[in-house]
C-alpha cells in the first residue's frame, strides 16, 4: 500500500483548482449528467424570470436615459449546460412583446470555460432562433486571465473600452468555482492559511473526480503583512476584518474581484452584476469560520464571500442589493456599479419584487416541500406550484403521475388550465443532451386521458419520433385510439401494426385490427 505524499500551498495556487479546470474541459456538457453538479437551482424557469425582469428593468432604465442607439451585451460567465440563458431569453421575449416599448436591442453572450460547451450551444436547436436574430451570440472565457470576449458566431472581439452601454454580468455558481485566497484573522493580525494537500501516489492515473475523491486537506496559518499594505488593493476590506473579526478563516475572491474588473474595462458605463450562489454578505455569519470544506460533486464548489465583492465595490461608488434576510439554498445578489446607482429604479424596482419579497431561494425551499408532499397535493395546489415555478418541466413530469390520478375528478376549468400549462410548458423547453426526458410522452399520455386527442397525437408522434429505439408499446395502441377517434383510420391501423410488432398477443390491438380488416 503506498503511503500519501503531502505538500504545502497557498490556497489560491493549491492543485485542486488545476483539477477543477481539468474536470469541466474534460467533461464538457457531461458534468452536467443526471445532476451531477448541480444546476436546477440556478437555471429554472423561476429564477431566469427574476434575472429577465432584472435586464429589462436596466433596459428601461436606459431608454429612460435616452441611450437607445447603442446595444446592451449581457454576459454570462460559466454557463454550464446553457439552460438558464435559454430560460433568460425566452422571458425577455415575452416581456418585450408585451411591454411594447421603446428599448435598446441587446445580444446575450453565453461563456464558459470548456469551448466543446461553447460548441455544443452554437448548434443546439432551442437558441437557432435567437442566433437568426441576433439576440445570443458565445464566446470561451477563462476568468482567471481572459480580457476580452471573442464571439464565435459574429466572429467580432470585445475589448477594453468597446462598449457604451453598462455591461451586464451574470454569475450562478460561478464564484464558488473559481480560485480564492485563504486569510485567517487572530489578535488584529492577517495570516494566509496555506493548505497542505495529502494525496496519493497514484493520482496521475486517477479522473479528476476520483483524484478529488481521495484528497485530505489540513491548514496552518503563517503571518502575511502584504495584506495589511496600504499598496494591497483590498486594504480597506480586509482592515474592516481585522477591526470587526476574530479567530476566523475569510475566502477571499481575489480572482473573482479581479475578472469584474477586467470585465468592467469593457464598457465606459460600468456593470450590472446579478449573481447567486451559497455565499454569505452579512459580515457577522463570518465571525469564527472554520477553514473551508470541499463540496464534492464531480467537480468542488467553496461558499463565496458576497460581502468581500459588495464592500469592494460600494467603496467604488456602486450599490449593492441583497436580501435582508438570512438564505437557506441560494444568494441571490445584484450590484450596480454604475453612475448615480440610485437613478435605476426599474432595475432596483425589479429585484425588490423578484428576489427580496420572493425570490429563487424562496422558491426552492418550497419546491423542497413540495417534491415530498405531491402525492397529497390536490390539482389546485399543483397547478399553482406549477405556475408559479414557470411551467417547470421538471416539476411535471415529477407531478405527471398525480395529475394522472386526478383527472376523473378535475373541473373543466382545471382541465383547461391543463391543456395551456402543457403548451406554455412545451414552447419554453430547454432538452439537456445529458439529461433528457421523455416530456413529450408524459404530456400526450396526459391529453390522451383528457381526450384530447388532436392535442395528444402531436405529442405522443414526437415521443415516437425522438425515441424511435425505446418507444413504449402504450404510445402506439394511444396513436391508435387518437387517430380512430379522428376518423383517421389508415393511421390508427398503421399504428396497431407497429404495436403487434413490439407485442404480437395484445389482446385490444388484434380485435381492433380484425374489426376493421
Amino acid at each position: 500500500m503506498t503511503e500519501p505524499k503531502q505538500q504545502r500551498f497557498r490556497f489560491s495556487e493549491a492543485p485542486i483548482w488545476q483539477i477543477q479546470r481539468k474536470y469541466y474541459e474534460e467533461e464538457g456538457l457531461k458534468a452536467w449528467k443526471n445532476d451531477q453538479v448541480p444546476q436546477y437551482i440556478t437555471s429554472n424557469p423561476m429564477i431566469a424570470s427574476a434575472y429577465a425582469e432584472m435586464i429589462f428593468g436596466l433596459l428601461q432604465d436606459r431608454a429612460n436615459k435616452g441611450h437607445l442607439s447603442e446595444p446592451v451585451t449581457i454576459v454570462e460567465l460559466g454557463a454550464g449546460a446553457g439552460r438558464l440563458a435559454y430560460h433568460v431569453l425566452h422571458e425577455l421575449r415575452q416581456l418585450i412583446d408585451y411591454a411594447g416599448i421603446p428599448l435598446p436591442s441587446f445580444r446575450y453572450v453565453v461563456t464558459d470555460l470548456a469551448m466543446n460547451n461553447v460548441l455544443a450551444w452554437k448548434e443546439h436547436p432551442a437558441l437557432q432562433s435567437y442566433i437568426a436574430d441576433g439576440w445570443v451570440d458565445f464566446a470561451r472565457f477563462d476568468a482567471v486571465s481572459d480580457t476580452e470576449l471573442n464571439l464565435v458566431v459574429s466572429g467580432e472581439t470585445i475589448s477594453e473600452g468597446d462598449l457604451q452601454q453598462p455591461l451586464i454580468i451574470v454569475a450562478n455558481y460561478f464564484f464558488d468555482g473559481i480560485p480564492q485566497e485563504l486569510i485567517y484573522v487572530g489578535d488584529g493580525q492577517i495570516y494566509e492559511a496555506d493548505v497542505f494537500v495529502e494525496y496519493p501516489d497514484d493520482n496521475e492515473s486517477l479522473k479528476p473526480s476520483e483524484w478529488l475523491d481521495r484528497i485530505a486537506l489540513h491548514y496552518e496559518h503563517r503571518r502575511a503583512p502584504e495584506y495589511e499594505q496600504d499598496t494591497y488593493p483590498y486594504r480597506d476590506t480586509i482592515a474592516l476584518y481585522q477591526e470587526k473579526l476574530e479567530d476566523s478563516h475569510i475566502l477571499f475572491p481575489v480572482a473573482g474581484l479581479t475578472c469584474l474588473e477586467r470585465l468592467n474595462r469593457l464598457s465606459h458605463a460600468g456593470f450590472l452584476l446579478i449573481t447567486a450562489d451559497k455565499g454569505d454578505h452579512q459580515l457577522d455569519i463570518m465571525q469564527f469560520a472554520g477553514p473551508p470544506e470541499l463540496i464534492l460533486h464531480g467537480s468542488f464548489s467553496i461558499t463565496t464571500n458576497y460581502h468581500a465583492i459588495q464592500h469592494v465595490f460600494e467603496q467604488k461608488g456602486a450599490e449593492a442589493l441583497f436580501p435582508p434576510q438570512h438564505y437557506k439554498n441560494i444568494n441571490v445578489g445584484c450590484i450596480l456599479h454604475l453612475d448615480n446607482p440610485k437613478t435605476y429604479a426599474n432595475t432596483r424596482l425589479a429585484y425588490r419584487r423578484c428576489i427580496e419579497r420572493f425570490g429563487p431561494d424562496e422558491f426552492f425551499s418550497l419546491k423542497e416541500w413540495v417534491d415530498r408532499h405531491i402525492d397529497g397535493m390536490g390539482m389546485q395546489q399543483i397547478l399553482s406550484f406549477w405556475r408559479l415555478g414557470g411551467y417547470d418541466a421538471e416539476f411535471f413530469i415529477q407531478c405527471a403521475k398525480r395529475i394522472s390520478g386526478l383527472m376523473e375528478e378535475a373541473n373543466d376549468e382545471e382541465r383547461q388550465d391543463i391543456v395551456r400549462g402543457i403548451e406554455l410548458m412545451w414552447s419554453s423547453y430547454y432538452v439537456m443532451a445529458v439529461q433528457r426526458y421523455d416530456l413529450a410522452l408524459d404530456a400526450g399520455l396526459i391529453l390522451f386521458e383528457m381526450g384530447m386527442y388532436e392535442d395528444s397525437k402531436r405529442y405522443l408522434e414526437f415521443s415516437v419520433e425522438q425515441e424511435q429505439d425505446e418507444v413504449v408499446s402504450t404510445v402506439y395502441y394511444c396513436l391508435a385510439i387518437c387517430y380512430f377517434e379522428l376518423e383517421l383510420i389508415e393511421e390508427a391501423l398503421h399504428y396497431l401494426r407497429k404495436l403487434l410488432e413490439v407485442e404480437p398477443e395484445h389482446e385490444e390491438a388484434l380485435a381492433l385490427l380484425s374489426q376493421f380488416e
